[in-house]
């Protein structure tokens, strides 16, 4: 298993626009993965459970990935959340 905490940097926080396009690129991997802030997990590949985290600007995450790619689909992951900017 992969992990590694993000602050995210968007304005916005991870509202519909970016987790839609988190998600989509989640997506392109086969390990599960699964982004989680404070107590709240989601599924990474499911647009309603990653908005339902309601991470904003600044919001520490953490994300997990298990699975044949999990250290790309970590760093992929990581990298759009840290320079996404919509």
């Amino acid at each position: 298993m992969t992990e590694k905490v993000v602050v995210i940097t968007n304005e916005s926080g991870l509202h519909a626009r970016p987790a839609t396009l988190f998600t989509q690129l989640a997506a392109k991997f086969s390990s599960k993965i699964t982004i989680s802030s404070g107590e709240k997990q989601a599924d990474a590949k499911s647009i309603l459970t990653v908005l339902t985290l309601g991470a904003t600007k600044g919001s520490e995450v953490v994300l997990k990935a298990d699975g044949p790619d999990e250290a790309e689909a970590v760093e992929k992951l990581a990298e759009f959340l840290t320079s996404h900017n919509d």
